[in-house]
């Protein structure tokens, strides 16, 4: 998302070669959505990795519908919209076949098990390999996993935003699906590499976030100042600490940060060598408790957890 204009200006090239460098360290799981430019994104991690097709697994969306200049047009998940939002992302990934293919958002006008229906019809084509929902609530993942096994639930999970740990992530291992945590973190406040509202340009989608508004965000900016602390204790930084943070809360949680440049790509790998003791954990949790935050994760909240 992050590559492509979702949060400010963004470099091609350095995008190119940030995807290039993420894959010769290891990783495989590249996170994308059709609404990601909009429809820019898609091509960008198809055109860079068309090399290594075999080698890496291309996790991509529908379901927010957008016009090609950006403007929001609702969400849907009518079959027939599925069908052709599948086609069109396999032609600007320049593959034959998605390895897991999500719903971006629960359409509230659509039964979830005709969407799904349509996605598993996907599924014995050809087109896509594992199916997944993103922010979706335990009783619809529960109706959704009937139709069709889910490979995995994409959801927001960081420091914070943990609201996930209430009921959807106790259904996801009842039914031993994965979760795929996005904005690890927190939409880079979590970096400690903001300091200001003033660094975010005028187009980066931080300026409506309610966490980043004037006195919400000098709030949690007081958060993120303890986790810098502990991470200097630690000898790390705030990246690392953030995202070992995730990894440690199991194996069946795999975290994807919007990494678009290669020095960030570098110190966020770093998160790989960090064993935090259960005593680090909960440190960290006491310093940084969930109720604390101030500002809801959206403007709009009302296609959260259908």
């Amino acid at each position: 998302m992050s590559m492509s204009g979702q949060y400010g200006a963004h470099d091609d090239a350095e995008s190119q070669a940030t995807l290039l460098r993420a894959l010769d360290v290891g990783v495989t799981f590249f996170d994308t959505a059709d609404v990601y430019g909009p429809f820019a994104n898609e091509a960008l991690i198809g055109h860079a990795l068309a090399g290594a097709r075999d080698r890496v697994i291309f996790s991509t969306k529908f379901g927010l519908v957008r016009a090609s200049t950006g403007r929001h047009l609702g969400i849907s998940g009518d079959p027939d919209y599925v069908r052709r939002s599948c086609d069109l992302s396999l032609q600007r990934l320049g593959t034959d076949y998605i390895d897991l293919y999500w719903q971006h958002r629960v359409d509230p006008d659509v039964a979830i098990e005709e969407t799904v229906g349509a996605m598993a019809d996907l599924v014995t084509a050809g087109k896509v390999r594992h199916i997944g929902l993103c922010e979706a609530g335990p009783e619809t993942i529960r109706r959704a996993h009937a139709v069709h096994p889910l490979s995995a639930v994409q959801h927001e999970y960081s420091l914070w935003a943990r609201d996930v740990e209430d009921a959807v992530l106790p259904t996801l291992r009842e039914l031993g699906i994965a979760l795929v945590a996005y904005c690890p973190l927190g939409r880079g406040l979590l970096t400690g590499s903001i300091t200001s509202r003033s660094e975010l340009g005028a187009d980066d989608y931080r300026q409506s976030d309610p966490r980043f508004q004037n006195a919400a965000f000098d709030h949690n900016m007081q958060l993120v100042r303890r986790v810098e602390d502990f991470a200097a204790e630690l000898g790390c930084t705030a990246a690392q600490l953030a995202l070992a943070w995730v990894l440690a809360q199991g194996n069946d949680i795999v975290p994807i940060p919007g990494t678009k440049q290669r020095r960030h790509l570098e110190d966020n790998l770093g998160a790989l060598d960090i064993d935090l003791s259960t005593q680090q954990r909960q440190t960290l949790l006491d310093s940084f408790p969930p109720s604390a935050v101030h500002g809801d994760r959206y403007a709009d909240m009302s296609a959260i957890g259908r």
